[in-house]
């Protein structure tokens, strides 16, 4: 069993990365087919996308509902666990938007 360490720490093993961000981000307000989430986040690859939702389905981040019809429809949802992270994207976002020109000039110079 993995001791609790630094919450930041433990945090970023579940949604630290590239993609899972950007996923959660976009499954907050709802369910999402897997090919609008691929598209929404280009440009990820099928690949890295199936990953990121495999491991987050596993982390209890994510929900992954199977239709049975022709052809398969498959939805990704945010579990109650995952929607807690709501808050804090919403002030990353804020945080993101009044800092805006601070950043663009930090990217134009490197």
């Amino acid at each position: 069993m993995n001791k609790i360490d630094c919450p930041i720490t433990n945090s970023l093993k579940l949604i630290g990365g590239k993609w899972k961000i950007a996923i959660t981000y976009n499954l907050r307000k709802g369910p999402i087919r897997f090919g609008e989430l691929k598209k929404v986040l280009a440009p990820i690859t099928q690949q890295m996308l199936t990953k990121q939702l495999r491991e987050m389905e596993r982390d209890q981040l994510v929900i992954r509902k199977v239709y049975e019809v022709v052809p398969p429809k498959v939805e990704y949802s945010l579990t109650e666990f995952g929607l807690s992270l709501g808050p804090i994207l919403d002030s990353w976002c804020k945080w993101g938007t009044d800092n805006q020109d601070v950043m663009q000039n930090i990217f134009d110079n490197r």
